[in-house]
């Protein structure tokens, strides 16, 4: 008898302990014979922005060629649709890597009934994560709410070593017509001019093998610097399952640049796990003291939020940052903060309309470290110092970008000013003539952002 696998988040083969598992059941009930299924669900399709689609549609295209052509791709509620291919199939078991998200329980619940209810199972092997959401717990059993001792617990809890590919792949169960048809992988929506990476399993690990050779020794030194590629560039990698983050756990070992990206790493976990403990802080704020806080609204706001949707502020970096995202679908992650922190400290706007904006236009969105991550800016997270930590769009340029190459690189309108002087344009404005002046006044909105947080803390 055949099973099914349900690829989610794990378009990958090796590593893959979900696949050995539907490859065991299929070898105990007969011949060995897998079929490959994805569902695309228009809950997650639809709201996903084109930067996310496109790169799920080529990581589509990747894992169904290294299956041989055999993936199904069917279009619905998987609550419908999986029970619907198992039927056909007459496979006794859907195999499954867990999701931790707040949709993709519920998802899962449903589609679990709904094979139950005809005497088939959903069958969870692992998950995307080194270490799965809720596995790590305080002594008195109660989520961490704080990074450090998170990660103090998380590397004692430790992880499973890469699951071993199988002795022979499986039988893949060919498309067919009728009830096992394939609908195919969409059409790639239109990016404009975005340009984006190769994506799938083989190009993940050449992307791991190339940093770990070239940046990953410097790394805790780099990393921060907007101008160099010194980063892993992995994340929307990590995303998609095209490669999980035990693989590169293994290979790490003690010096301080691999001690500096395991903690990386750490820190998407911690935030899965912040989410599957509070599912509804991906929408409202974890703390809830932070409803009450004082924000923008009216005209005003909502062209100061455009200005910074268009990296049009008056403030290089913060700029540049949000031109790279229109460009590439991505942000390094420094600048990620800067301008998160411009939008809420500086514009005093909710952080949930800047977590919008960049799930809509991020190729490597996740909900988790999104919204977490604007959270953690905001305050209202994870932060410990919520209060004093504004960041000076100013200042950050200057340190994190000191000869300028990552402004220029995007904003095109300060290519006439040399080295580190086009973090204040202002300053030579003969210089860019077509750049926009500042929209707020930093100094005067860092004092408005500490008055409506003490405000707030009283």
């Amino acid at each position: 008898m055949p099973s099914v696998l349900w690829f989610r988040r794990d378009l990958r083969r090796h590593d893959n302990p979900a696949l050995l598992a539907a490859l065991d059941a299929a070898r105990t009930d007969g011949d060995g014979e897998v079929l490959p299924l994805f569902v695309l669900d228009n809950a997650l399709w639809t709201p996903s922005g084109d930067p996310r689609r496109a790169w799920l549609v080529r990581s589509l295209h990747a894992l169904d060629s290294s299956l041989g052509s055999a993936l199904v791709v069917r279009h619905g509620d998987p609550a419908v649709v999986v029970p619907e291919v198992a039927k056909a199939l007459g496979a006794r078991t859907v195999h499954i890597a867990a999701d931790f998200g707040p949709y993709g329980v519920r998802r899962d619940a449903s589609v679990a009934e709904a094979l139950a209810a005809d005497g088939r199972e959903l069958a969870t092997t692992g998950s995307p994560y080194a270490v799965a959401p809720g596995r790590v717990r305080k002594g008195d059993g109660t989520p961490y709410r704080v990074y450090t001792p998170f990660y103090r617990a998380w590397a004692a809890h430790g992880w499973r070593r890469p699951a071993a590919d199988p002795d022979a792949w499986p039988e893949w169960v060919r498309r067919t017509h009728g009830p096992l048809h394939s609908q195919g992988i969409p059409a790639e929506p239109g990016l404009g001019g975005m340009a984006l990476p190769e994506a799938g399993e083989d190009a993940a690990r050449a992307r791991w093998e190339t940093f770990r050779a070239d940046s990953l020794a410097s790394y805790g030194d780099l990393r921060d610097r907007a101008d160099l590629a010194a980063t892993s560039g992995l994340s929307v990698h990590l995303k998609w399952g095209e490669i999980h983050p035990r693989t590169l756990l293994a290979e790490l070992g003690d010096a301080a640049g691999h001690e500096v990206f395991r903690k990386e790493l750490a820190w998407r976990e911690f935030y899965a796990d912040v989410l599957h403990q509070a599912p509804a802080s991906a929408r409202t704020w974890l703390d809830e003291r932070f409803a009450g806080m004082e924000h923008d609204h009216g005209s005003t706001a909502d062209d100061r939020f455009e200005a910074w949707t268009r990296g049009e502020t008056g403030f290089p970096f913060v700029d540049a940052g949000m031109r790279q995202l229109l460009a590439e679908g991505w942000v390094h992650n420094r600048v990620r903060m800067v301008v998160a922190s411009f939008l809420v400290k500086d514009l005093h706007l909710e952080w949930q309309r800047g977590a919008r904006w960049f799930m809509t236009n991020l190729r490597d969105a996740d909900l988790a470290s999104n919204q977490h991550g604007w959270q953690w800016v905001a305050g209202s997270g994870t932060d410990a110092a919520p209060y004093f930590r504004i960041f000076n769009p100013v200042a950050q340029g200057q340190r994190f970008d000191p000869d300028g190459d990552y402004v220029r690189r995007y904003v095109p309108e300060l290519r006439g000013i040399e080295g580190g002087a086009v973090h204040e344009p202002w300053k030579a404005p003969l210089l860019a003539p077509d750049y926009p002046a500042p929209i707020v006044d930093h100094r005067e909105e860092r004092e408005e952002s500490l008055r409506r947080y003490a405000a707030l803390k009283r």
